[in-house]
């Protein structure tokens, strides 16, 4: 296996922000940091995780969170940067704008599980309120399906699809779901 140095992570962390018009933090020290996280994390789980959160070490679990994660877009659109705020605006590389904290979008239910809890454990609980009754209904929980961009195709195979295509950023709803006959979870 090769060697992962931080110099590979930077490069890497530079050509995702050019490809999709976003900048790395500015400030030298705290984007240093960042790129040792995201380092170590690699040579720890094989993955580039977040450094900004807690991974399982468990590729499917951890999925979301593979930097840049599935938050980071609809992040840098709302608030200027990413969670851990690896990827900024212009507006906020050039100075522009302050830079603040940005809140969790990661589902409660995926955190519990990098931390090895059930969802009893942490009294987290998926539910869902019917409005015509009140009555309130736990939710299943997700299992992995196939969903597909119907701006460019791209198929992608998770409980949820992504917050935006990472092909065309598409946004959310322009993914449908592959209905198929074969049981992935089993």
């Amino acid at each position: 296996m090769t060697e992962i140095t931080l110099e590979m992570v930077r490069q890497r962390a530079e050509a995702d922000a050019r490809t999709y018009g976003y900048y790395l933090n500015p400030d030298p020290k705290f984007l240093q940091s960042l790129l040792e996280g995201l380092k170590r994390n690699e040579e720890r789980y094989g993955y580039p995780s977040c450094p900004c959160r807690l991974a399982s070490g468990k590729f499917e679990v951890d999925r979301d969170i593979i930097c840049p994660c599935d938050y980071r877009d609809p992040d840098v659109t709302e608030f200027g940067a990413c969670y851990c705020a690896l990827y900024v605006r212009k507006d906020v590389q050039e100075g522009k704008t302050e830079l603040n904290p940005v809140p969790e979008r990661r589902p409660l239910e995926k955190q519990a599980k990098a931390y090895g809890a059930t969802t009893s454990e942490t009294k987290i609980k998926a539910e869902t309120v019917i409005p015509s009754t009140g009555t309130i209904t736990e939710t299943p929980k997700n299992k992995p399906k196939l969903w597909y961009c119907k701006q460019c195709g791209y198929v992608v195979f998770r409980d949820e699809p992504p917050y935006t295509c990472p092909i065309c950023k598409a946004k959310r709803e322009m993914f449908a779901e592959i209905e198929t006959r074969i049981d992935f979870t089993g």
